[in-house]
């Protein structure tokens, strides 16, 4: 059986989780910097990385899927993501990251 999976990163490419399109995490690497950041905070790292790790591989998969001659309206019922389902999505993640202020806490 093939199994398709992603990796995503978190900027600083400290953390990073590998998930099946499922989002079924199989891999997970944790810089020991990022444990001075928290668990609160680094479990959410790993729930959002898990989560666009899915996304881009059920965006591979459908385009596997594609490749071998899947009519696109049963990729669609499928409820698997196109590559503009995942653009948008990594667009808000990215804009959701920005900073609101460079000031930092004091």
């Amino acid at each position: 059986m093939n199994i398709t999976t992603a990796t995503a990163r978190n900027a600083a490419g400290t953390v990073s989780v590998r998930t099946t399109d499922q989002g079924v995490p199989v891999d997970l690497h944790i810089d020991p910097r990022e444990l001075r950041h928290g668990a609160g905070n680094l479990a959410g790292q790993i729930l959002a990385l898990s989560r666009r790790a899915a996304l881009e591989a059920a965006a591979l998969r459908r385009s596997e899927l594609a490749a071998q001659g899947m009519p696109e309206a049963l990729l669609d019922r499928m409820g698997l993501p196109t590559p503009d389902d995942l653009a948008r999505t990594q667009q808000a993640d990215d804009e959701q990251r920005q900073p609101t202020s460079w000031l930092r806490p004091v």
